[in-house]
């Protein structure tokens, strides 16, 4: 049975920093590109950040550069997402993503609120 776990949201003040994790299982996680989505209330969902399946190669939207880091571990078949200098306007469901050319997985998401 294929999982994805979020685990890590919450709440934190502005400026503050939340490290998300995914934890992947029944599949081959090694073999698949792995990405955070996002979505406010009222919005579309929107690509936050994507990582390779080796984990050489990440991609940001341009609102988060120089705050997020993805990075994975395959040996734990984990993907995390280091988020800093947070803002209200990151306040969203954080939803983690697997995909190959064949298939494709979401997690349930996790609620992160940015608020004084």
């Amino acid at each position: 049975q294929v999982q994805l776990v979020e685990s890590g949201g919450g709440l934190v003040q502005p400026g503050g920093s939340l490290r998300l994790s995914c934890s992947a299982s029944g599949f081959t996680f090694s073999n698949y590109v792995m990405s955070w989505y996002r979505q406010a209330p009222g919005k579309e969902r929107e690509l936050v950040a994507v990582i390779t399946s080796t984990g050489g190669s990440t991609n940001y939207a341009d609102s988060v550069k120089g705050r997020f880091t993805i990075s994975r571990d395959n040996a734990k078949n984990t993907v995390y997402l280091q988020m800093n200098s947070l803002k209200p306007e990151d306040t969203a469901v954080y939803y983690c993503y697997a995909e190959t050319r064949r298939q494709n997985y979401w997690g349930q998401g996790t609620q992160v609120t940015v608020s004084s």
